[in-house]
């Protein structure tokens, strides 16, 4: 490039700069519509979309679909919206941006909401080369999907086996029912193992509860029943068919005309080759919920299965018998 092509270059560049510093820009258009959070301008937020519920509690997990954006710019610099399981992350500990995290602890679930950073609750005056330049403003369109109070489960774990029992019932079952929504979520995602662990746990703590009433005992036996249930499943889910007929077996000890416990036994039997056991099983949740789809669709594969397993042992026997006569 020639010096009088590198002069007009240089000049067109100040022209820009001089022209953006006489036109507001998208931040200070956006700036207009948001309400200071911290009460220094750092943090400015605008509601999209209202959520429900309380706050997010500090030290809680919370999923998110977030978006970050630089002024200027169509396209984020980072991104989870294409993600189709986010992971979860925990404040304090995974989320590293202090106004994200700030940010954060003003939503509630299902909320969507845009967040303007000034550098120093974003990536500071350093930036974060080549992506973030130098004292840069950053945009964060960020959506709450859910969240779970980790840090109640946390500070429960901690304590005393002793201690744990001095806490008052509601606020245990609050922390168990916490641990099933991780293995829910886990579950849901595909992270068997994961969910296993996150539902074991849970059960733990339910098994070693001293109750001080029948009354209590009986909400006890309430919240491990549909843990029972999912540990079940999840067993199925990992190929572990004895496992899977434990829990349900269990869950039948509790509710012995659940549906679904029977249901989770048919499939364990039917896993194990256990045909006429599994028959039993789905026959009474069948007579329980007749109509039901998957009772019917597995209660004809367990006929159709039986079948070949009474026709496969017949043949054996009759060649067994053929082969003494000779």
């Amino acid at each position: 490039m020639s010096r009088n092509g590198l002069v007009s270059s240089f000049r067109r560049l100040l022209d820009d700069e001089k022209r953006r510093k006489r036109t507001p820009g998208p931040f200070d258009q956006l700036r207009q519509q948001m309400t200071d959070v911290l009460g220094d301008e750092g943090i400015l937020k605008e509601v999209v979309q209202e959520g429900e519920g309380p706050p997010i509690p500090e030290n809680a997990s919370v999923l998110i679909r977030y978006s970050g954006y630089l002024e200027y710019s169509n396209r984020p610099f980072e991104t989870t919206t294409h993600l189709k399981y986010p992971r979860m992350m925990k404040l304090g500990r995974d989320v590293t941006l202090a106004g994200l995290e700030l940010g954060l602890l003003t939503m509630k679930k299902g909320e969507f909401s845009r967040f303007l950073f000034q550098p120093q609750y974003a990536y500071g005056n350093m930036g974060c080369p080549p992506l973030i330049p130098a004292a840069a403003v950053v945009l964060y369109e960020i959506q709450i999907i859910d969240y779970l109070n980790s840090g109640q489960v946390d500070d429960f774990i901690a304590i005393s086996p002793e201690e744990q029992n001095t806490v008052p019932l509601s606020t245990f079952l609050e922390v168990v029912n916490t641990l099933r929504s991780f293995g829910n979520r886990c579950f849901n995602q595909k992270r068997y193992f994961n969910a296993k662990d996150r539902y074991k746990q849970a059960m733990t703590l339910l098994v070693n509860r001293e109750t001080q009433s029948c009354e209590e005992e009986e909400r006890i036996k309430t919240a491990l029943l549909p843990l029972y249930l999912n540990l079940s499943l999840t067993q199925l889910r990992l190929k572990s068919p004895h496992k899977a007929l434990k829990y349900g077996n269990k869950a039948m000890e509790i509710d012995s005309a659940n549906t679904k416990a029977l249901f989770r036994c048919g499939q364990a039997y039917m896993e194990l080759h256990e045909y006429d056991s599994a028959q039993d099983c789905l026959i009474s949740a069948q007579a329980r919920k007749p109509f039901d789809h998957d009772i019917n669709n597995l209660l004809r594969k367990v006929a159709i299965c039986y079948k070949d397993s009474l026709d496969k042992q017949k043949d054996m026997y009759s060649r067994m018998f053929r082969d003494l006569r000779g």
